[in-house]
């Protein structure tokens, strides 16, 4: 009887990290989507956040500020559920193996990675429809793409370019992806231990603080990659059928001669601003899903 009851406890136990981590990050992008789009309008060269607000309120309405956001939540479902879903279960295996005994710092950072990896590689598809959809209104009239939603865009992407093109780009956004997860997971776990042991701070205090921190340098070590990750994504090709780039390495190469390294960190205001509120979001949501879980002994 009690193995009985044991079963359906563990099918829950292994697919709450998955679940919990999904609706988390989907609650957070409907609140910082307006922010993400501002970000991509920004590294297409439509201006600064000042300018890019107006033209779009004054042009498109504040509907504008929302386009993309039914990719942009299938990117969490995705991308954010295989992410943190995996983190826990590498995390919990890991400290299974070292005794119960706390993750040194590294171990943490390699489950980042991986975990990194893995979320990007199933949230490449829809990272590309809400790039192309966010950037489809900054393109000429004639070679807009008019993606009604997010699986408009798939299935156009899918019978016009083919199947693999839905993970064009991918290669960069997992590489993204590993460098921001790293950079998050880390800090945010040094940051929690010196606001909360070290500092005194309260359980609140402690989420926000240490979310803003690792928000920080989420950005710092992913801006570059997401910078590479977009100009390819949003790349049309010329009268000749030729693109402006062959490969992330060649849009690499080309932007630091023309732009050199800080090219990679245009928009990193608003990139930041946009990745720590997204962090500590969704640290504060997956906190409150759990203790209201918590409180029904879900």
């Amino acid at each position: 009887m009690d193995s009985e009851k044991a079963k359906p406890k563990g099918v829950w136990y292994t697919i709450k990290p998955f679940v919990n981590g999904g609706t988390s990050g989907m609650l957070a992008t409907c609140v910082i989507q307006p922010i993400d789009m501002i970000k991509v309008r920004i590294q297409l060269g439509q201006g600064s956040a000042g300018v890019v607000t107006r033209t779009m309120l004054k042009n498109e309405g504040i509907g504008a500020f929302y386009k993309g956001l039914s990719a942009g939540l299938l990117r969490q479902a995705t991308y954010t559920t295989a992410r943190l879903g995996t983190f826990r279960i590498l995390t919990n295996k890991a400290i299974a193996a070292n005794d119960g005994k706390p993750l040194p710092l590294y171990q943490k950072a390699l489950c980042g990675l991986t975990a990194g990896a893995i979320g990007a590689c199933f949230g490449s598809p829809a990272d590309l429809a809400l790039i192309r959809m966010q950037a489809d209104a900054t393109l000429p009239a004639a070679q807009r793409r008019h993606y009604k939603n997010a699986f408009h865009a798939l299935y156009r992407i899918v019978a016009d370019e083919g199947v693999l093109s839905l993970w064009k780009g991918a290669g960069p956004t997992v590489v993204r992806a590993m460098a921001l997860n790293m950079g998050m997971l880390a800090s945010y776990d040094q940051s929690v231990e010196f606001f909360k042991d070290s500092l005194g701070m309260g359980e609140l205090m402690t989420v926000v603080g240490a979310s803003a921190v690792s928000g920080f340098f989420a950005s710092a070590c992913s801006l570059p990659f997401d910078y590479v990750k977009t100009q390819i994504q949003k790349m049309q090709p010329d009268a000749d059928g030729r693109y402006p780039y062959s490969g992330s390495l060649d849009c690499t190469i080309k932007t630091l001669k023309s732009g050199g390294p800080l090219k990679f960190y245009t928009g990193f205001p608003v990139y930041c601003a946009r990745i720590a509120p997204h962090v500590m979001l969704t640290w504060i949501f997956l906190n409150q899903i759990q203790k209201a879980q918590k409180s029904i002994n879900l």
